[in-house]
């Protein structure tokens, strides 16, 4: 059974950091590529950041390009987003996401946040950015 575990949001000061983290079982994330996407009351879903199987691409949206980064640690099998110099426009509950390697999206090398792509989600873990 495939599961996805979301963790390490909290609230933080504006300018504060946090860590998500997205542990899997049931699957290798080293082979699959791996989405973050946040959901803000009243908002529609945004992609936020992805990594391709093997690390070999990276994307980020602008919004948080230069302040978030994404990391893989094969050997815990886990994923991470590095989040830094956050803005209470960063308020959001964060999911991560994988697809099944046979999935018709998945191809060698490439990621992208196109969230109707991915088969397995994270339940979510509520990022608050306030003072």
């Amino acid at each position: 059974q495939v599961q996805l575990v979301d963790s390490g949001g909290g609230l933080v000061q504006p300018g504060g950091s946090l860590r998500l983290s997205c542990a899997a079982s049931g699957l290798v994330l080293d082979y699959l590529p791996i989405g973050w996407f946040r959901q803000a009351p009243g908002k529609e879903r945004e992609g936020v950041s992805c990594i391709s199987n093997n690390d070999r691409s990276t994307y980020y949206a602008d919004s948080v390009k230069g302040r978030f980064t994404i990391s893989r640690d094969a050997a815990k099998n886990t994923v991470y987003l590095q989040m830094n110099s956050l803005k209470p426009e960063d308020t959001a509950v964060y999911y991560c996401a994988t697809m099944d390697s046979g999935s018709f999206h998945y191809t060698p090398g490439v990621c992208d946040v196109v969230g109707d792509e991915y088969d397995y989600w994270g339940q979510g873990t509520q990022v608050t950015v306030s003072s």
